[in-house]
């Protein structure tokens, strides 16, 4: 039986490299979207971008943007995948702020240029569509499910909306197989820097090395609901396996404040948070999203997935992965994925 075959743009982040994992692990030939950059930006796929020919791995990379609707045009009409997996965006909320107008047009109509050329061409794909729990901003309903109403507040979340209620209307309009996920903040070590989570356990690494003083963070006091990336990827999986397409939560259905996780995270490293942080209104965004926890029962239920990971045991899992990233370095090895 021939194998299926994935794309997965924004392969290249955090959630993308462990998709690839993942449907690389289930037999597919997997293909990934990447920009093109002055430097190298594969380091979290380096381990599994390998030649096919040699050692039976199926990933395959191909230059693109969501920007360029007659380069995905021909990546689509050569591929003709049986998944596509849209992660790619601006997804740096802080930083939508400073760039709403490449927000919106990489994670909002970006979706639509994808939508559209599977439509256009007939694809007979399944097709999912990261959305975010930023979309409920300023909350309706706590804890948030499928059925509350969005309230975004950042050009991210307005983008992610948009894009959204696209995929519900290319789903209904033309019966395409298109799910959304709603996934609620998921972390790893393969976070981006710029994330504050990110930002806490690899600041506690160079704080332990004596390579860093302070810590500057933004607003301590927003409530999230934290889970674990490797899991919710695997969800992403599970609902393009359903017989018919739906949109799903994906939370731990528990909500931390940011000071919880940095006091969790020093805590676990015997450091005084008093010592070393300190708050920056540079990096407070001008409209905030001050609580969410999500509804998950609904996947529970239909596509049988649940977390496993604690925020105990993610928090951990973090500083520890830095740690061990810091200590490569110092020794002159190359950085942990």
């Amino acid at each position: 039986m021939e194998s299926k075959k994935a794309l997965i743009t924004g392969i290249t982040g955090q959630d993308g490299s462990y998709l690839a994992e993942l449907l690389i692990g289930k037999g597919y030939e997997v293909h990934g979207l990447i920009r093109r950059a002055s430097t190298f930006n594969t380091d979290r796929i380096d381990h599994l971008y390998q030649d096919p020919h040699v050692n039976g791995v199926k990933l395959f990379l191909h230059y693109g943007d969501l920007s360029d609707s007659t380069n995905l045009w021909k990546l689509l009409h050569h591929l003709r995948p049986d998944e596509i997996y849209n992660l790619a965006a601006q997804s740096h909320v802080k930083v939508s702020f400073d760039m709403p107008e490449y927000t919106g047009d990489i994670t909002g109509v970006g979706t639509v240029r994808l939508l559209d050329a599977i439509h256009e061409m007939d694809l007979p794909c399944r097709f999912y569509q990261a959305s975010s729990s930023e979309m409920y901003g300023k909350v309706h309903e706590i804890p948030q499910k499928e059925t509350t109403p969005f309230h975004p507040r950042s050009p991210y979340a307005c983008a992610k909306v948009y894009a959204y209620w696209t995929t519900v209307n290319y789903r209904e309009a033309y019966g395409m197989f298109a799910c959304n996920g709603i996934l609620f903040n998921h972390e790893s070590p393969r976070r981006g820097e710029t994330f504050v989570t990110k930002k806490i356990t690899k600041a506690i690494a160079y704080i332990e090395a004596g390579l860093q003083q302070k810590l500057f963070l933004g607003n301590l006091d927003s409530s999230r609901d934290w889970g674990y990336a490797p899991e919710y990827v695997e969800a992403m999986w599970k609902m393009l396996q359903q017989d018919e397409p739906d949109d799903f939560v994906i939370a731990t259905g528990e909500t931390h404040t940011v000071r919880e996780f940095l006091d969790e995270a020093f805590s676990y490293a015997n450091l005084d948070p008093q010592k070393y942080v300190e708050t920056d209104p540079r990096y407070f965004r001008p409209s905030e999203v001050d609580y969410l926890i999500g509804d998950s029962s609904k996947a529970g239920e239909k596509i049988g997935w649940a977390p496993k990971t604690t925020f105990r045991e993610l928090v951990r899992i973090m500083v520890d992965a830095d740690r061990e990233t810091l200590r490569r370095k110092m020794a002159g090895g190359k950085d942990a994925a």
